[in-house]
């Protein structure tokens, strides 16, 4: 008989898993739907108009050449919670406890830092120096109008909006204007710093390969050196 203050495992109510943050690229996935779909309507064009060779021949290229598409494009992803990262690149998925991470690194790409010194690139948050640059840019028109607001003049004065309220000097009150994806890896960063210690984000670190994608495209590629060896 179990007592009231020592329940058995079969009876402690379950802790729901914490839901993932998902973080993919609109981008990457808009550019993978349509190539994939320029790659089938030229495939089964070939496939199923062509003559001689030409339909074997589109049908190794389409084997090789839709998990390529898939994998940089659409198979891309990042899902974090508050146990571990997981990070779904083109040919492997590796899961980070928080524990096991270091750090964050932005430069020309987004990576993420084991504490081993293994470093592991975030495929699905790219980094886009555009962005960066327009972000930039905002906040130094902002500064410099929020410098004419404060220095005043002999004619200065409160200047009104078109809904009230003073428009001599912008609002800030959202902080500083950021790239998408740098707003993202700060969520990452905020999620490391509050549960890295924690004792549920602790373990290794696991990497498994894809090859969901590599045999595919592996065989794709096989089929078509023989066709055109054999040609």
């Amino acid at each position: 008989m179990t007592t009231p203050d020592h329940q058995s495992p079969a009876s402690r109510p379950v802790v729901p898993a914490a839901r993932d943050r998902i973080y993919r690229s609109p981008m990457g996935l808009v550019g993978g739907v349509l190539v994939l779909a320029l790659v089938v309507w030229l495939g089964c064009d070939a496939l199923f108009r062509g003559h001689g060779r030409v339909p074997w021949l589109a049908l190794a290229v389409m084997i090789l050449v839709v998990p390529l598409v898939t994998a940089f494009t659409l198979r891309p992803a990042v899902f974090a919670n508050q146990e571990r990262l997981r990070v779904r690149n083109p040919f492997r998925v590796i899961v980070l406890p928080w524990g096991e991470l270091a750090t964050f690194r932005s430069g020309y790409s987004n990576e993420a830092l084991a504490t081993s010194g293994t470093k592991f690139q975030l495929w699905a948050i790219p980094v886009s120096l555009r962005a960066r640059k327009r972000a930039a840019n905002k906040r130094a028109r902002a500064a410099a109008q929020a410098a004419r607001g404060s220095r005043g003049g002999p004619f200065a004065g409160p200047r009104f909006g078109m809904f009230g309220g003073d428009a001599s000097v912008p609002d800030v009150s959202a902080g500083p204007a950021r790239a998408e994806t740098d707003k993202i890896m700060d969520d990452l960063r905020d999620l490391h710093e509050r549960h890295g210690e924690a004792e549920h984000a602790q373990g290794e670190i696991t990497t498994r390969w894809a090859y969901e994608i590599l045999i595919p495209a592996l065989a794709g590629a096989v089929l078509l050196a023989v066709l055109l060896i054999t040609g």
